[in-house]
């Protein structure tokens, strides 16, 4: 209202001084400089009292609501209760708590959690990025420190609050060790300022109490100053979710979704090791996209299955590969495939050579129990896997292609596992200590070993191998049970 007011003041006046033959060009041109640099002030954070900050409504959001992440949730609620329970904990002498980091991959609820613990601890929500605030302005960032505080502050006291919860998402922006930009030292000033914001988060002296609550994937890259006790005092591990977190997540993001009499979401669970919620949630929306697109009433498993694939993968392409690169790549997934289940019988989900993003075709495994720990012989056993489909090639065609790369590179990871965790014939040795010449001969007798060992198998199994891959060339997919039973019929097993 007193902007309206002040406009209409100005352009009268302006008015009435061109009437009275006033020259008012150089008025106009001062104005409109005054105007722009007003802009650009406001525009980089200098003369908003916001700071840009976005305040949430998080009242829907409970700790009940999010899937998965026990003791997470655990160890926030116990770290909560020391705000909600203000007046028992000043009788034991216990200064609250003004800061609390969750650390942890992306999608895993990060955010959730702190609006929860908004809600929990009936507070307002103030959301920011850090990115939001490094600007190539000195002084800006620490402006809009400054102004966040000020308006969780005033939002609380607006909303008749007596706390406020201030999340910062990537915080490593925001936090990065000082002394790494030495030529911006914007970024050393942005960060001065927030310790010493947190350095006053006393409960005592302040009207409205106010959480700090950071959230980032690179918590080696803060700075000390940050972690230490009295600024951000817990550290919270948001994990990726296990089985039957995954299961609870699931059954959160499909309540509001028609699903079919054949869905097993506890399969699809345990198929999506791995996953983040954020994946599990994308998994379920893109499952009833499918169903949409088919004109389904129902969600059924089997577009929950493509889904996985697709959250994975990615959209199948348009890509048409030659007849000749079409039974290249099916001789080479149905190369996995025997290895697969040569390994472990059963594995194999199933196999197609229809393309998505940069996959020409894939072989999809059904997943063991959540695995935290590996074994000598689980790592050999799949880096017989990423190596079968070469070797597949090199016995039906004679020659290998560029599609073997990435099970190249992938091999070659976990044949560094094994030598850095004192499982190869070297002992227990040091990444630092080792040469590259001698790293590259182990890697090297290691996977001449597997290589070896595949191509026994699939030269005792090759009547299988070729006519699998024809049919997978000319059908596009089989399923597990299709593969199992074409091999169960020849002669040569493979077990």
């Amino acid at each position: 209202m007193v902007k309206e007011i002040i406009i209409g003041i100005t352009l009268a006046l302006m008015i009435f001084l061109a009437i009275e033959g006033y020259n008012i060009f150089p008025i106009f041109i001062i104005a409109a400089f005054g105007g722009m640099l007003f802009f650009i002030l406001k525009r980089n954070g200098v003369l908003n009292t916001a700071g840009g900050k976005r305040v949430v409504n998080s009242s829907a959001i409970q700790f009940d609501d999010i899937g998965g992440q026990k003791s997470a949730k655990q160890e926030l609620r116990e770290a909560l209760d020391f705000i909600v329970k203000d007046k028992d904990i000043s009788m034991m002498g216990i200064r609250p708590l003004k800061g609390l980091l969750l650390t942890g991959p992306p999608g895993t609820g990060k955010t959730l959690l702190a609006k929860a613990a908004a809600n929990y601890t009936e507070a307002v929500f103030i959301s920011a990025s850090g990115s939001e605030f490094i600007e190539m302005y000195a002084g800006v960032g620490a402006q809009r420190v400054r102004n966040l505080f000020k308006k969780a502050e005033e939002t609380a006291l607006k909303e008749n609050k007596k706390r406020a919860v201030i999340f910062i998402d990537e915080i490593e922006v925001l936090g990065s060790k000082r002394g790494q930009n030495s030529n911006h030292m914007e970024y050393d000033q942005t960060l001065n300022e927030l310790l010493v914001k947190m350095d006053g988060l006393d409960s005592n002296n302040l009207e409205v109490k106010i959480l700090m609550v950071g959230a980032t994937n690179r918590i080696d890259m803060l700075d000390e100053a940050l972690l230490r006790p009295g600024r951000f005092d817990r550290v919270v591990r948001v994990d990726l979710p296990d089985k039957d977190a995954r299961m609870q997540i699931l059954q959160i993001h499909t309540g509001n979704k028609p699903l079919g009499d054949d869905v097993d979401l506890s399969q699809i669970a345990k198929d999506t090791f791995g996953f983040s919620g954020a994946h599990l949630e994308s998994v379920a929306n893109e499952a009833a996209i499918l169903a949409l697109r088919e004109k389904s009433n129902i969600i059924k498993q089997k577009h929950f299955e493509e889904a996985v694939d697709k959250v994975m993968l990615g959209e199948k392409t348009d890509r048409k590969p030659s007849k000749q690169e079409r039974y290249r790549i099916a001789v080479h997934e149905i190369g996995h495939a025997i290895i697969s289940e040569y390994v472990r019988p059963e594995s194999v989900s199933h196999i197609t050579i229809t393309s998505r993003d940069s996959a020409l075709g894939y072989m999809r495994q059904k997943p063991v129990e959540d695995m935290y720990l590996y074994t000598k012989d689980y790592l050999e056993s799949q880096i017989k896997i990423l190596l079968a489909g070469a070797a597949a090639e090199m016995i039906i065609l004679k020659s290998k292609s560029t599609g073997s790369g990435n099970d190249y590179n992938e091999a070659l990871k976990m044949v560094k596992r094994i030598i850095f965790n004192g499982m190869s014939s070297l002992g227990i040795v040091s990444p630092k200590d080792i040469s590259k010449s001698l790293l590259a001969k182990h890697c090297q007798k290691i996977l001449k070993e597997q290589e070896d060992a595949v191509n026994h198998i699939l030269e005792a199994n090759l009547q299988p191998l070729t006519r699998l891959s024809k049919k997978l060339m000319d059908d596009e997919y089989l399923n597990g049970e299709e593969l199992r039973k074409h091999l169960n019929n020849t002669e040569a097993s493979i077990h």
